[in-house]
């Protein structure tokens, strides 16, 4: 056991993202293209002689509702031990924005617990549990360029997209995902053919196509709810943005740049207006070990 674990908690956006139709447990079958960025929430674990959660920055769900609590939980559970440690969060990463803020929380909550109780579950343990914490989670314990299917949760890596700036604008009203899904009314829309992919091999393969890549079934439906969004998604276009689209199920609308310096000038122009950032996608190996560093 060691005394203290500081890990980064990073932000995602879905390159691509398909709705394939409504799934017999209630839940929607998906098909996206998932993107690690260098936005970042922070945690700090030490051990202590119970379960304690502190956080700073936006606003965090409390106790039990939070995913931090219920991920440390779950870990030491599948553990066989008691839960004590010292949680400290510092949030960055704008909350019901579709950026995977509290998912990533959870990933980086067991990997850091993992290393400060020294439980050494494993990486197919540690992976069923972020499975049933939510559907994002697996992704964010490896992080990087990945594709996810059923609810999202199946996660396999994929080669580095090239270095790219981002700028990000997440409009101080957040969405509910169910709120997106009803407006979208998907579960009147028969499974199809996932497309996602071929775009994604297409664009690996030539570098053309990102426009084409970069497509959210939610978009529509959450424009219908929040039409701030499609006005951002003009704006960053109108800045020089190769494509522009929702994050998730929203709110956060994000622009891919050339670079990060030229993504920074185009922040700059918008800053006042919504919570903006400018950042860079996150490149990794995909053979590379399991676990995120």
């Amino acid at each position: 056991m060691t005394s203290v674990v500081r890990l980064s908690a990073p932000a995602k956006i879905n390159l691509g993202l398909e709705v394939l139709g409504r799934r017999p447990d209630g839940f929607h079958a998906l098909a996206t293209v998932y993107q690690e960025i260098a936005l970042a929430d922070e945690l700090e674990f030490r051990p202590d002689a119970d379960l304690r959660l502190e956080a700073e920055g936006d606003p965090t769900p409390p106790g039990e509702e939070n995913l931090v609590v219920r991920a440390a939980r779950a870990l030491a559970a599948a553990a066989g031990i008691a839960p004590r440690a010292t949680i400290r969060l510092t949030k960055r990463i704008p909350s019901r924005a579709g950026l995977g803020g509290g998912s990533s929380d959870a990933a980086t909550t067991l990997l850091g617990l993992d290393r400060l109780w020294g439980t050494a579950v494993g990486a197919a343990r540690l992976r069923e549990i972020a499975a049933r914490l939510g559907s994002d989670v697996p992704f964010f314990l490896t992080g990087g360029t990945a594709f996810g299917h059923r609810r999202g949760e199946c996660v396999h890596r994929l080669p580095p997209v090239p270095e790219l700036g981002l700028v990000l604008i997440a409009p101080y009203a957040g969405l509910s995902t169910p709120e997106v899904f009803r407006a979208g009314a998907f579960a009147l829309t028969p499974p199809r053919n996932c497309n996602i992919m071929r775009r994604f091999a297409h664009y690996q393969r030539t570098g053309d196509g990102l426009s084409e890549l970069v497509h959210n079934d939610l978009q529509v439906p959450a424009e219908r709810l929040l039409p701030e969004i499609q006005d951002w998604r003009y704006r960053l276009q109108g800045l020089g943005a190769t494509c522009a689209a929702l994050s998730g199920s929203g709110s956060a609308v994000f622009g891919l740049f050339p670079a990060v310096e030229i993504a920074t000038r185009a922040a700059g122009s918008l800053r006042g207006q919504a919570r903006v950032f400018a950042t860079a996608v996150v490149r990794r190996d995909p053979g590379a070990a399991a676990a995120r560093d």
